[in-house]
């Protein structure tokens, strides 16, 4: 196996992520990053990891894995993406996902649908089409809004965005714990110590379980994989943007970034990934992905029944 360059894992492979903020051992780092990003909330006492696939109405069609999913004393739901790649459909798709907890909080019998919080966590490494050029706008916290008011409608419904390209403070500029983990894990895989400003308790645990010398056997394979993984994602989606602003138009740019999802699809079925982890690693829907696997399973069997035909057409001896 080769090895891996770099002190420190990449949090933006899904193994990586999942190691830091999605394993029983490690959710006091996930409940000091929750409350360091919900501002103005109530600080969280305590966080449970709640099992990270959750199922749809048509249980053997819509299944998806959040890469973190927990809740806190208050029986309030969390979700934690980190999201790669700017997709076609990202805003439905987050809405989407944050229906799963709020169905699951219907009970049978005589309910007055009163339901507990939803806070949806996504941190993405790319940026909104609609803002990319205001440059200091990263940290979106978005609600229900009545647009006669402008006040909130309904604050049981939180999306939190993190456009992560675009924090760009440096070690001496930090000054809230939302900086200092924003920059901890925008600047991580490069980093060869911990920061002098990341001084706090909490932060030597995290260095120390994202230091790739202190992984196991096993979590360093599936490390490495997930990283080769992440890299041949995000090199297909460069050269599909490439492509697609050298045409000009803005639908080049989203058909190449469908077209490298759909590709990488296909190469990680090659090597083995299951449905549920082609979908979360890419973000297509599992019929979506089921679909192009039949099709090429599909094209190889007309190949060969092609190849058959124009042997059997041939000249006779």
């Amino acid at each position: 196996m080769e090895e891996i360059a770099g002190r420190y894992i990449n949090p933006y492979t899904d193994y990586g992520f999942k190691l830091l903020f999605g394993t029983e051992p490690n959710k006091d780092i996930t409940l000091e990053l929750v409350n360091a990003l919900l501002q103005g909330k109530e600080v969280i006492k305590t966080l449970t990891l709640l099992p990270p696939e959750q199922l749809g109405d048509l249980k053997d069609k819509y299944a998806h894995m959040f890469k973190v999913y927990c809740e806190n004393e208050q029986r309030e739901k969390i979700i934690i993406e980190m999201q790669k790649a700017d997709q076609q459909w990202f805003k439905d798709r987050s809405v989407y996902y944050s229906s799963f907890p709020i169905r699951s909080q219907a009970i049978k019998g005589n309910w007055n649908y009163k339901l507990k919080a939803v806070y949806t966590i996504g941190i993405l490494d790319f940026v909104f089409d609609e803002d990319k050029d205001d440059k200091e706008y990263y940290h979106h916290v978005v609600k229900l809004m009545d647009v006669n008011t402008k006040e909130v409608f309904y604050d049981k419904l939180t999306y939190i965005y993190l456009e992560m390209p675009k924090f760009q403070k440096t070690e001496d500029e930090l000054e809230t714990m939302a900086d200092k983990w924003l920059y901890a894990l925008k600047n991580l895989p490069r980093l060869l110590e911990r920061p002098a400003a990341l001084q706090e308790r909490i932060f030597k645990k995290f260095f120390d379980v994202a230091e790739i010398g202190n992984l196991s056997k096993e979590e360093y394979a599936k490390y490495f994989e997930s990283e080769k993984v992440y890299y041949d994602n995000d090199g297909a989606i460069r050269t599909a943007e490439a492509k697609g602003i050298a045409k000009g138009r803005a639908e080049g740019r989203a058909e190449g970034r469908a077209e490298a999802n759909r590709e990488n699809a296909r190469r990680m079925k090659a090597k083995g990934y299951s449905v549920a982890d082609i979908a979360d690693v890419t973000g297509l829907a599992t019929e979506i992905i089921e679909s192009l696997l039949l099709r090429t399973s599909s094209n190889k069997n007309n190949k060969h029944a092609t190849s058959f035909i124009l042997y059997h057409m041939g000249p006779r001896h």
